[in-house]
């Protein structure tokens, strides 16, 4: 370990920093002579969460386990909407009611991807032209979730990066945007423990997105409330109603929420969910009553039988959070001790979710994510938080400490400390 500096960085002069390069300098050849191979790159539950969820490979034992309570047999064909008791089970992590609610398969990214297909093809029911037909702005809350910007990128729409605070979105910026652009179609959000920043939007960003001035008649929000049930603390952030906000603003049909189980239970094999007005939804299931007959109505069922009730899923994630909350910590405890002295990053402790946002010195994040890929230690590539992958400031890089095991996680967090400092000394003295 480099000797205790009681100085920034940023402080030093040339002298000091070279040989600060030097003492770091060998702490990397270090690790790097060790070769390590560790991954803190995607946002996956670990096999010790996966096994928490092993009942449910045996909540459907049988052929006469696999009937709904209506008598319905999940072996056939029916149920477009979903099982009414899974709808039940899950409409509670939304906030909304069951009438309110899809059921589909195992991927909440898969709603979203083909829900934007359908209004590029077929328009959105609110009577305008089908996107396809029309030049599309989309608006990218930064840093956010790389495969959310990947779909609208491959829509062909032009993506327009909004600025992220501890509240939300910049909320002047985005009101001033829609009110003036037709083109500008929808915004994509990461509502809770947001995807990296573990920001929850504030109240008056809910309420501002809700009752907001759109010059576009079809403009959507997707809220992906993807981790509001993934809590760390016993002080978890609360969420205002969307959906109840639209109704109030006057615009009830503007948001589509989704959610899923894939961190949950086991993410190649969970339920997801998208939520809107009732009207949104008789027109999505006028649409997928085309392409599917319904979808895995066993799985569902497994779900409901393993969980039984929501306040019984709710206990099951205080399982999750006893197995990832140390390794939040064991990163956490590292950017303390080895970054924040020298001034050379910066990050929020998250309440929930999956990953830690961290900033470093500008022009510094796709070395350090170098440093570490030589050292032995994958990240998530600089510039995923942007759209086209392009950081303006080369600064944003995402760390996900779930996957590895803690004694792997505390050597892959020492090696992207040291990458940092490597980094950060390289940039200052090539100044």
């Amino acid at each position: 370990q480099v000797e205790d500096i009681d100085m920034k960085l940023t402080e030093m002069s040339a002298e000091e920093l070279a040989s600060f390069k030097a003492e770091v300098q060998k702490e990397y050849d270090d690790f790097k002579a060790q070769g390590l191979s560790l991954n803190m790159a995607r946002g996956k539950p670990s096999a010790e969460q996966l096994d928490l969820t092993e009942g449910l490979l045996t909540a459907v034992k049988s052929s006469e386990d696999c009937f709904a309570e209506d008598g319905t047999d999940c072996r056939n064909y029916g149920g477009l909407d979903g099982l009414p008791e899974a709808k039940a089970l899950f409409a509670p992590m939304l906030g909304v009611t069951p009438d309110e609610l899809i059921i589909c398969g195992n991927s909440s990214l898969n709603i979203m991807y083909d829900t934007i297909a359908k209004f590029v093809l077929f328009g959105t029911g609110d009577g305008e032209k089908p996107w396809k037909d029309t030049k599309v702005k989309w608006l990218c809350p930064v840093p956010g979730y790389d495969r959310h910007f990947l779909i609208t990128e491959k829509m062909g729409f032009e993506l327009v990066n909004i600025p992220m605070d501890k509240n939300g979105p910049d909320m002047d910026m985005v009101e001033k945007l829609v009110a003036e652009d037709d083109t500008i179609k929808g915004i994509w959000c990461v509502p809770m423990y947001a995807n990296p920043t573990g920001t929850t939007y504030s109240d008056e960003v809910v309420k501002r997105l809700a009752a907001m001035t759109t010059k576009a008649k079809d403009f959507k929000i997707f809220w992906d409330n993807a981790y509001c049930i993934h809590h760390l603390s016993d002080t978890p952030d609360t969420l205002l109603n969307i959906l109840d906000e639209c109704e109030k603003a006057g615009n009830p049909d503007r948001v589509y929420m989704l959610a899923s189980t894939s961190k949950v239970t086991f993410p190649g094999a969970g339920v997801a969910m998208i939520a809107s007005s009732e009207k949104n939804i008789k027109y999505l299931k006028s649409m997928m009553t085309v392409q599917t007959i319904g979808y895995d109505k066993i799985n569902q069922l497994r779900h409901v039988k393993f969980f039984g009730t929501y306040e019984n899923l709710m206990e099951h994630m205080k399982k999750h959070r006893a197995i990832i909350e140390p390794k939040f910590k064991i990163v956490l405890d590292t950017l303390e001790k080895e970054i924040a002295p020298l001034g050379i990053g910066s990050w929020e402790k998250p309440n929930g979710g999956y990953f830690i946002s961290f900033n470093a010195l500008n022009g510094c994040a796709k070395r350090i994510c170098q440093l570490c890929k030589e050292a032995g230690v994958v990240l998530t590539g600089a510039g995923a938080t942007y759209p086209y992958g392009k950081d303006p400031d080369d600064s944003n890089i995402r760390i996900a400490p779930t996957f590895p095991p803690e004694n792997e996680l505390k050597i892959a967090a020492d090696v992207f400390a040291t990458a940092v400092k490597l980094a950060s000394v390289e940039k200052l003295l090539a100044k």
